[in-house]
């Protein structure tokens, strides 16, 4: 006969404490071992169901069902994000490749337009550059020759990735797409039991969720939004005036927008520096009034309508974790990177709260307007 748990010596107890947890240890490292290869689908499935779930609450209630609700869900967010995202993609490899060959073939002489734009500089802007050491665009490609070795080799090992893997490309997007979908569905039902699986109090285990639930939101509306909008412009900018790869360089500019300060101006402010150079007055009053009036606009007008709160993470963290995130993972750096940081700060806050040496702060209520 079975001795009952509560008869059983305390030493005894523990060890079979111990057993269980370690069981369960090995059991979840084996299931994340097993489930890495889609780690980056599953991610930005996750994200994408808090993001859109007002709209899946909005759809579950004129529909009346979580199945019909998820599936239109489903279609919009296919619709609106994937499509776009996987056209826009092509583009931008194919641009990128036209750019390469040019550079290859020297349709493109970036000798010449250096000579052009170094020439047309007034002469004192011109004597402080030939001071510096980069008067001459041999001395200058010398010193950057490293720096585009690398990129050239990222940016290769991508594309190869890119174009011989489009197998496991579609994988990943049939998982994502799948696995969003009932998330959709019963995320009304995992979240709170991921909340109470946590080995965590639970007035703490609420306090990180509404965290991760704000910082996701206000990353992607605010950072991924404002840059999208951000790369629109300045790829209409660069399209109006006949910049050839308007929509690479539009891209380039949504990541730029990650940056605080500079931003965007990284790449339209040389375009139309090197657009006056050449003798294009009006390509390059275009490229200028749109840059100040338009694209540098864009985050002040856009990110508090969007975003509505501070997430209370200082810009200086978000952009060493943003860039640090995209770094280390890709892409998704640019949401995990600030995410990991409004959890780090909520948890020290929470500690220093626990140790009586600050007040609790009441978290922000989590906003459900329909992105």
């Amino acid at each position: 006969m079975t001795m009952p748990s509560s008869d059983r010596p305390t030493a005894g107890r523990r060890v079979e404490r111990g057993g269980f947890i370690l069981f369960l240890a090995l059991v979840t490292a084996g299931l994340i071992w097993i489930a890495w290869p889609f780690a980056t689908a599953i991610l930005w499935a996750a994200l994408a169901a808090l993001i859109f779930q007002p709209l899946f609450v909005r759809f579950e209630r004129h529909l009346g069902g979580a199945n019909r609700a998820a599936i239109a869900t489903l279609l919009v967010i296919t619709v609106v994000v994937v499509v776009p995202a996987i056209w826009i993609g092509n583009i931008v490899i194919e641009q990128a490749t036209r750019l390469y060959l040019a550079l290859q073939t020297q349709q493109i002489d970036p000798a010449a337009a250096f000579d052009q734009v170094h020439d047309a500089l007034p002469l004192a802007w011109q004597r402080m550059i030939d001071n510096a050491g980069y008067g001459d665009f041999g001395v200058l490609q010398q010193r950057i020759s490293q720096f585009a070795e690398q990129a050239v080799m990222v940016v290769g090992r991508q594309a190869l990735a890119i174009g011989g893997s489009a197998f496991a490309f579609v994988l990943s997007l049939g998982v994502g797409l799948y696995v969003l979908y009932f998330l959709l569905r019963d995320g009304k039902r995992i979240a709170p039991a991921i909340r109470e699986a946590l080995p965590l109090d639970p007035a703490v285990a609420d306090r990180l969720a509404d965290r991760f639930a704000v910082v996701v939101r206000a990353t992607i509306k605010g950072s991924v939004v404002v840059g999208l909008a951000q790369g629109a412009l300045g790829a209409i900018t660069f399209w109006i005036v006949g910049m050839p790869a308007a929509v690479l360089f539009g891209v380039l500019m949504a990541i730029f927008s990650l940056l605080p300060a500079l931003g965007p101006a990284i790449v339209w402010l040389p375009v139309a520096i090197y657009l006056a150079a050449i003798g294009d007055w009006w390509q390059a009053a275009v490229v200028t009034g749109s840059g100040i009036g338009l694209i540098g606009l864009v985050d002040n007008l856009l990110r508090p309508v969007l975003v509505g709160r501070d997430t209370g993470i200082p810009d200086w963290i978000v952009l060493v974790t943003t860039l640090g995130g995209i770094a280390t993972i890709g892409l998704s750096g640019i949401v995990v990177g600030p995410l990991l940081a409004g959890l780090f700060l909520t948890g020290w806050a929470v500690l220093r709260e626990e140790r009586g040496i600050v007040r609790p702060a009441a978290t922000p209520p989590i906003e459900e307007n329909v992105p």
